[in-house]
């Protein structure tokens, strides 16, 4: 059984959605889609009834909701729900709430286990530009923090900065999928796509299809392929 992403089209893309319990890594510049793709993806799980967490530290909740509400997919309904959980890690309530959970492993322990006791089963973290500002190693941190998250049985979107999709990080060589949005300028104007690199167990063929905004939040156009110029 597969997880709708409650993106329209890209579930069929994907053989019909993401397989549960596992991590996937999405990518992209600023702008190209990963807050709205990850808010749609948390708002899809409240509504089958799945206990959903948004754990970030670049906004607060009201922000999130106030971004969101001008989609008609229902974030700011889900928001208010009790299987929806917001962790915003630059409040200080927020990072004494994780203390309950560990105080071996720094961060990504903390984490995991809140994830695994608590019973989320959907889980977007945004994004790893977090752990610069908790740890000391950032790029040593990320190994942990992934393989940390994989244990769990949450199936979970890590949100990655990166915005070359030929440059691979730790994180994207760790995670059972890769989705990488695209921001491509061109003489008419802007055009955007999203490509899917990796996606274990899924038959993927990695071309770059368009995607758009609506009302509806985003929509990935499985026919309509692109190429840059």
């Amino acid at each position: 059984m597969r997880l709708s992403t409650g993106i329209s089209g890209l579930d069929d893309v994907l053989e019909g959605g993401l397989l549960p319990g596992r991590l996937y890594v999405v990518s992209g510049p600023p702008g190209s889609g990963k807050t709205t793709f990850s808010a749609q993806f948390i708002a899809q799980g409240a509504r089958r009834g799945e206990d959903t967490l948004y754990v970030t530290m670049h906004e607060t909740s009201s922000e999130l909701v106030t971004d969101m509400s001008r989609f008609e997919f229902g974030f700011d309904e889900v928001a208010s729900s009790s299987n929806f959980r917001f962790l915003n890690l630059t409040s200080d309530s927020a990072r004494q709430a994780l203390t309950k959970y560990g105080s071996e492993g720094g961060l990504s322990n903390r984490l995991a286990a809140l994830v695994q006791q608590e019973g989320f089963d959907r889980v977007v973290i945004d994004s790893t530009m977090l752990l610069q500002h908790f740890v000391d190693d950032p790029e040593r941190e990320i190994t942990s923090f992934v393989t940390n998250l994989k244990k769990t049985d949450a199936t979970v979107v890590l949100i990655s900065e990166m915005t070359d999709p030929s440059s691979y990080a730790e994180e994207h060589y760790l995670a059972h999928g890769v989705v990488f949005f695209h921001n491509f300028l061109e003489p008419t104007g802007m055009t955007r796509g999203v490509q899917v690199i990796k996606m274990r167990g899924t038959n993927i063929d990695c071309d770059i299809r368009r995607l758009s905004f609506s009302n509806r939040g985003l929509s990935i156009h499985a026919r309509e392929k692109v190429k840059p110029q």
